[in-house]
């Protein structure tokens, strides 16, 4: 078995992809932590100086004072204190052993995909309405990217999400494939093309 094999092997095991669901899981947990203490810091302080406020354009401050990054009511960051831990929790479940139900993994996808949603939307709107970058925002971004990868390929593998059978078939072979890592790293790639060119310069002046 070559080395190429053997990753490939490797990606469709469980130990991989909880492994790599709870890594992911844990650096949102600590952006949302950060954020939220930033949060409570601009509730007292609207104009307190953040450590991650740069310039014009990186700016945790302006992203934190805008009605997007509260539009429940309470910050955003909050959200993401209360759903990584579980998220971590299954993760280390699973990677130490645990089989879960088909309709469990459902419900873990769909708390995913409602996530990944939100980091998107938040990720537009400070890129296009509000104009300005959270650094700790786009760490939640690219971590839920990643944690979603995951969860769906894990799902796809164990054939959890009831997709019809060609299309299962389908989705088997692009894992066999790795072609979802590619796709993986393409976004990922193309949302920092994007960041670089909405802002160019500005992201250093």
């Amino acid at each position: 078995m070559n080395l190429f094999d053997r990753f490939h092997r490797f990606r469709q095991s469980d130990a991989w992809l909880y492994a790599v669901m709870m890594i992911a899981a844990g650096a949102s947990l600590v952006a949302s932590f950060v954020l939220s203490v930033d949060a409570i810091v601009l509730a007292a302080d609207p104009n307190a100086g953040l450590g991650c406020n740069i310039n014009q354009v990186i700016s945790c401050g302006a992203v934190g004072t805008s009605w997007q990054a509260n539009l429940l009511g309470f910050p955003n960051a909050f959200l993401g204190l209360m759903i990584e831990p579980v998220l971590i929790a299954v993760a280390i479940a699973g990677f130490s052993g645990t089989r879960f139900t088909q309709g469990f993994m459902i419900g873990v996808q769909g708390i995913v995909l409602i996530s990944l949603g939100f980091a998107y939307w938040l990720f537009l709107q400070s890129s296009f309405v509000i104009g300005a970058l959270c650094p700790w925002c786009l760490a939640v971004t690219f971590s839920t990217t990643v944690l979603f990868a995951a969860i769906t390929h894990l799902n796809i593998r164990d054939d959890n999400l009831f997709l019809p059978r060609k299309l299962q078939s389908a989705m088997e072979t692009w894992l066999r494939l790795d072609l979802d890592l590619l796709v993986l790293i393409g976004w990922l790639v193309a949302m920092v093309v994007l960041v670089f060119v909405k802002y160019g310069a500005a992201l250093f002046a």
